[in-house]
């Protein structure tokens, strides 16, 4: 880990990968540590906003980061029409069926990691191996909410009609961002997601 200081009340842990920044946040979320107002995981950084994080990060550097439970939550359940328009070209990227890809994309459960790139936008984890496929080579102008995408090891629902360059597989007609509700965001880090099909 290395510890950086970030303005006047934030501290950026850098871990050397997404397991580690899972478990570091789950690990903090379950200490609860006093003056820690917000924890806000990344794709291989942690920050912390609060009082009292130079003792905190002396602490942090002897915990010992167990793997994440499953926990007992169910899982929210996305229903998606599998019919996105890039769902070809990752069947053909993956060597996989569209029935195929399909079972794999359903058939974990998945964990969002972290938010970013737009409100609402959670980046979630766990896809299987075969799913990694890297981002569109030219982004569209315009992906429309409720997109599934794939890009590297994450999934993810656009929340709102955006540019974007992931590879377009499907679409859920559920709102993961609703500027209405409290919270507005449905997935926020460490909720558990399972895709279905509809």
């Amino acid at each position: 880990m290395n510890f950086r200081r970030t303005g006047e009340g934030g501290l950026l842990v850098e871990l050397p990968g997404l397991d580690e920044v899972l478990r570091l946040a789950a690990e903090l979320r379950r200490r609860a540590p006093p003056g820690v107002t917000e924890i806000v995981p990344a794709a291989r950084t942690v920050l912390l906003v609060g009082s009292g994080l130079d003792a905190l990060a002396a602490e942090i550097e002897d915990w010992r980061l167990p793997p994440v439970a499953a926990g007992d939550d169910v899982p929210l359940e996305i229903a998606v029409s599998y019919d996105g328009p890039d769902l070809d070209e990752v069947c053909a990227r993956a060597r996989l069926t569209r029935d195929e890809l399909i079972a794999l994309h359903t058939g974990t459960v998945l964990t969002a990691a972290f938010c970013g790139f737009a409100p609402g936008f959670a980046y979630l984890a766990g896809l299987p191996a075969r799913l990694h496929v890297p981002r569109r080579v030219t982004p569209r102008t315009r992906v429309e909410a409720g997109a599934v995408g794939l890009a590297g090891e994450f999934t993810g629902v656009y929340p709102r009609a955006s540019p974007g360059g992931w590879q377009v597989i499907g679409q859920t007609r559920l709102r993961v961002w609703d500027e209405t509700r409290d919270p507005p965001g449905l997935l926020a880090p460490g909720a558990r997601v399972r895709f279905v099909r509809a």
